[in-house]
């Protein structure tokens, strides 16, 4: 297990860095009430006072029940600015007007838009965006590209999912956040595990020691293999000639 009172000395030392050069007000980051934005948020308001999560809700249930009432609580008990922004009527609008699109299509859009949120904040108000990925998300590529995996630092982002909970723990977060299952939230009855088709725990004991159950590693590589556009910068021209 890591030195937790170690790891947030340097996390904070880190974020302050960043802020600083960068010549920033302050931090605004997409705050979903999920284990990984409580985290970000917890980390960089220790860094930073100015400090804001804001809450996306974008049609489905859990995001106007549980996600923004984790989410609240999280803002209220570490005194972290909060604000809602509904964004289902743009999503509305905006499928309208694009007409017949996959449900993948669908599910992105909210991601999306969420960044697209937060950086209209972060560029009207002088604030970095950070990030709330993960190490075990980016590996699967388990995130919307331009959406989730857009952001201007991450401190959370080299931590497995294990380490996310062992982290929470040791900072004292809502039993409410940790126990519920992971959800990116971008449709009904949707959970992490579920979409992957293995548990975190599983995938965690790959990234951490090499090792895990066969069939789960075929699936780990599968994921990781395909995803592998996500992880790299937009291809130029004369990119590898």
């Amino acid at each position: 297990m890591r030195d937790y009172k170690k790891e947030l000395e340097n996390r904070v030392a880190f974020i302050q860095k960043v802020v600083a050069g960068a010549k920033v007000k302050g931090i605004v980051f997409a705050n979903s009430g999920g284990k990984d934005a409580t985290l970000t948020g917890i980390l960089c308001k220790k860094a930073c006072v100015d400090t804001v999560g804001v809450i996306l809700p974008c049609g489905i249930k859990r995001n106007y029940g549980d996600d923004t009432n984790h989410a609240t609580l999280v803002g209220e008990q570490y005194d972290i600015q909060h604000r809602t922004v509904d964004l289902l009527p743009v999503r509305d609008a905006l499928v309208q007007g694009l007409g017949d699109l996959s449900a993948t299509s669908l599910a992105y859009i909210a991601s999306r838009l969420r960044m697209t949120a937060v950086y209209a904040i972060a560029n009207s108000e002088n604030r970095l965006v950070a990030g709330t990925g993960n190490r075990s998300e980016a590996y699967m590529g388990y995130f919307t590209k331009w959406g989730d995996g857009a952001y201007d630092f991450n401190p959370i982002g080299d931590l497995t999912v294990t380490e996310i909970f062992e982290f929470l723990r040791f900072l004292g977060a809502p039993e409410a956040v940790i126990n519920k299952a992971p959800s990116a939230g971008l449709f009904e009855e949707q959970t992490d595990e579920k979409e992957m088709g293995l548990t975190y725990r599983s995938l965690d004991n790959f990234l951490l020691t090499g090792s895990t159950d066969p069939a789960d590693e075929a699936v780990i590589r599968r994921f990781h293999s395909n995803s592998e556009h996500k992880r790299r910068p937009p291809i130029l021209f004369g990119d590898g000639q």
